[in-house]
């Protein structure tokens, strides 16, 4: 035996062991390691079945362990799962459950707000404070949860999650029981968080879905991991249902109770938490027969405040159920509510404050300067002299349109606004509209600028209110090398002859308006009319001597505020329809409306004296029904398509029109005919409106006389306003405003006081009256006067408009208060020279008797 070891052979030599060599006995089977009959081949396994077929079974002695076969389970074990299934099946759940967790928590993101939930309403307010008008569909508005009373904020919370705070951003098991609850008839419970909810409302929608359950689910949870507890019940109360339209509880407030969420107290409170869980079923208002049911919540509410230490149990049990107001109509933009809204929109994009598409998406609350008392006193006069005096079986009557706007002078704001019958029926502002002529309402503001700039007449005299002029009809304007060519007609063809600008001022004359404009300058004019308040792209707004018979066609609103500044002595600030903005508590910057100059104070006290002669005596005197000192004019467009009057007392100005207008075709249309009178005048139903708006408005406030500073050469004395016999009891046009026969030529003036003396003659030519104004110029004894009245300076008669012989006898003199006065030359002609006993004075008021 050999003891050398053995060298072990690379398996892939042929000589190794157990490997057959070629030539070798095992590889004549034909097929062994090189494709013989070795271990795998046909015979190998032969073999290998034989010995299996032969072997014996086991003993009964032999280890279990070693038993590889197992009895096969019968009957009703095979549904039994064993315990390995049960636990791979729990595990393989719980790898599902946690990976889909995973999955969704990265899926689903936070998205943006849905648009239902962002639209809201702006809401436009009294100064008051009270509401106006809502401009959208959705009754939402939001507030600061700091704005939120903390015993409101608990009510909510006491009523729909207890433990917000402190608890998480969902309830499993609470969404359990509420699904238990359901399906077993306890009633439709959500199970829901406050942030689930918030999510619901302001994320996704109302949809009862699967889908929607599950986005609720994670965002909720994304939602409280990246926000306040704060900011989420804030966006949770800004977003809830409360029933009748009232999105969020700032809106909840106003429609349940009245008022603001931050004077709601802690019953109301409680009130408005428990209309969470069924607005509709718990508006004991709607639904008297669920107030039992509103109730048991109420006090649910109160009682879970109680539990949690936020209520003392001594306030409790003295609190009483707090029924809320009787549901209101549906609020929308009918009546003046959205000429409102228009008007004040436009203001506040037009300054730039917020721009349109900001504007629309709502949101603001908007406080205006207009006065709720004012305004409803502007719609009763409208109503009284207008509306209800419209006939649905006379055509002119459906043209009817009235437009009407009030500012206080000394701050510019706006305090009422009429804007037409409703904004439903009559969708433009008449108001803010800029599409019809003002007429003669113009033209104190080429007085204005006359004396502004210290005019001269052509032939080089001063002008002042005592100037006069030439009211022949059609009587062409002079220039300084001589006619220009235009000759405006005064209404009704009506020629005065000589007269003076207060008196051409009264009656409205526009042939001495014209060539007024003309001496001024018509740059200087529209210059003036610029500066008091007048938008200098007013349509039609030319320079030229047409300028003062009111061809522009500003808005009622700027020639208001024209208005005002002539009654704020010249002082002019731009107009203001905005108290405040604010936005979610943040309050928004507005323009600064400084006051500023426009005209000297003379020259605004003068037009102001010469205007209170047109509300006196003149063709205003309707507007006397104010019961207080005033100065105004009138107006009438071209075709009679609008009638206004614009006046003022010393603390609120105000214009009214009545325009014409084709309901079908927007076309304007004459105003002959309507409310059943020949025609429509400023000194008809303007002034009348004019007269009982302003007694209403200024109710309660002493009335106060006008504080003038005249130019030098324009002092003139007037009546004590409270003299009696004064006109004005019948505020559709006292004495003297109309005469019956439809003829201006023989209007009288206004009647004296009684114990004045009557020392007035009769005009000649026409109907006899006690001091009339014989328009086509009669010749009247001395000391004739309008309406038997002193003469005062202006207000005697005029004798022929040819002039007398002597230039001083019948052109004026010997009858203006007592004082001769040559004029514009004697003989047929007029070319003669000027009288010699005239004098500058034009006459002066004599002292009482």
């Amino acid at each position: 035996m050999s003891h050398e070891p053995q060298q072990r052979r690379d398996p892939r030599d042929p000589t190794a062991v157990g490997r057959p060599v070629p030539g070798s006995p095992r590889e004549e089977g034909g097929e062994g390691w090189y494709g013989g009959p070795g271990r795998d081949g046909p015979d190998a396994r032969a073999d290998r079945e034989d010995r299996q077929a032969r072997a014996e079974p086991p003993d009964d002695g032999a280890r279990p362990g070693r038993d590889r076969t197992r009895p096969r389970r019968t009957g009703l074990r095979r549904a039994v799962p064993t315990w390995r299934t049960v636990l791979g099946a729990s595990l393989l759940f719980a790898l599902l459950l946690i990976g889909g967790f995973v999955t969704g928590y990265l899926l689903v993101g936070i998205p943006p707000a849905n648009s239902a939930a962002t639209a809201q309403s702006n809401v436009y307010l009294y100064k008051d404070g009270t509401q106006i008008a809502r401009d959208g569909e959705v009754n939402r508005q939001s507030v600061r949860l700091s704005q939120i009373p903390l015993s409101v904020q608990r009510a909510v919370l006491a009523a729909e999650d207890r433990d917000f705070y402190s608890g998480r951003a969902v309830d499993p098991q609470a969404m359990v029981r509420a699904a238990w609850n359901t399906v077993t008839g306890k009633g439709k419970q959500s199970g829901s968080t406050i942030t689930q909810q918030y999510v619901k409302n302001y994320y996704l929608g109302q949809e009862q879905t699967v889908t929607r359950k599950v986005k609720e689910f994670f965002i909720a949870i994304k939602l409280d991991r990246e926000e306040s507890k704060a900011d989420i019940l804030e966006g949770y109360l800004n977003t809830s249902y409360f029933g009748r339209n009232a999105y969020g509880i700032q809106a909840a407030a106003h429609a349940y109770y009245g008022k603001d969420i931050g004077a709601v107290d802690t019953a109301e409170g409680a009130y408005l938490a428990s209309l969470l869980n069924a607005p509709s079923a718990y508006d004991v208002a709607a639904h008297p027969e669920n107030r039992p049911r509103a109730l048991a919540r109420w006090n649910y509410t109160l009682d879970g405040m109680v539990t949690e230490k936020w209520l003392p149990l001594s306030d409790r049990a003295t609190m009483i159920f707090p029924m809320p107001q009787t549901a209101g109509p549906a609020t929308g933009l009918s009546g003046q509510r959205g000429y409102v809204v228009q008007a004040v929109e436009d203001w506040i994009t037009g300054n730039g404050i917020v721009d349109e598409k900001t504007l629309a998406r709502g949101g603001y609350r908007i406080t205006t300067t207009l006065e709720r008392k004012k305004q409803d006193a502007f719609v009763a006069a409208v109503d009284r002299h207008v509306m209800s005096r419209r006939d649905p079986g006379r055509a002119a009557d459906r043209n009817v349109r009235v437009g009407g706007a009030s500012i206080d002078p000394a701050s510019g704001k706006v305090v009422a606004m009429y804007g037409g019958v409703d904004y439903t029926k009559q969708y433009v502002n008449n108001a803010t509209r800029r599409d019809y002529q003002v007429g003669s309402t113009f033209k104190p503001f080429v007085l204005a600028a006359a004396v502004e700039n210290g005019s001269m007449t052509q032939d080089g005299r001063r002008i002042t209110p005592d100037t006069l002029y030439d009211g022949t009809d059609r009587r062409q304007v002079q220039g300084r090398h001589g006619p220009t060519g235009y000759a405006p007609e005064n209404e009704d063809n009506v020629s005065y002859g000589p007269l003076s600008l207060r008196m051409a001022t009264d009656h409205s004359v526009n042939s001495v308006y014209a060539q007024l404009a003309q001496d001024v300058g018509p740059r200087r004019v529209r210059e003036t009319a610029i500066a008091l308040g007048v938008p200098e792209s007013t349509p039609d707004l030319t320079a030229t001597p047409s300028i003062a018979l009111g061809v522009a066609t500003a808005s009622v609103l700027d020639m208001a505020e024209a208005y005002a500044t002539l009654a704020n002595h010249g002082r002019h600030g731009t107009y203001t329809l905005v108290e405040r903005i604010t936005k979610g508590g943040v309050e928004l910057d507005l323009p600064a409306a400084p006051h500023r100059q426009a005209i000297s104070r003379e020259a605004a006290d003068t037009t102001t004296s010469v205007l209170m002669g047109v509300v006196r005596q003149g063709s205003g005197t309707a507007a006397l029904s104010s019961g207080r000192p005033a100065a105004g004019k009138t107006g009438t467009a071209e075709g009679d398509r609008a009638a206004w009057f614009a006046g003022y007392t010393p603390d609120l100005a105000t214009v009214v029109a009545v325009m014409g207008q084709d309901p079908d075709t927007g076309a304007q249309k004459s105003l002959y005919g309507a409310l059943g009178l020949p025609r429509i005048n400023g000194g008809g139903a303007p002034a009348a409106i004019w007269g009982e708006f302003t007694a209403a408005a200024l109710a309660g406030r002493e009335a106060e006389g006008f504080d003038l500073t005249v130019a030098d050469g324009a002092e003139e004395e007037f009546f004590p306003f409270d003299e009696p016999g004064l006109p004005g009891d019948d505020a559709f046009g006292p004495v003297g405003n109309e005469d019956p026969t439809g003829d201006r030529r023989f209007a009288t003036g206004t009647p004296p006081p009684s114990d004045w003396p009557d020392t007035g003659g009769a005009a000649e030519g026409g109907i006899p009256r006690d001091g009339g104004i014989p328009r086509d110029g009669g010749t009247l004894p001395a000391g004739g006067t309008t309406g038997g009245r002193p003469p005062t300076a202006g207000r005697g008669t005029v004798g022929p408009a040819t002039g007398g012989p002597d230039g001083g006898t019948e052109q004026g003199g010997e009858v203006q208060g007592g004082v001769t006065r040559g004029t514009t030359g004697g003989g047929g002609d007029g070319s003669g020279p000027q009288g010699t006993d005239g004098t500058d004075g034009w006459g002066a008021v004599p002292d009482r008797p």
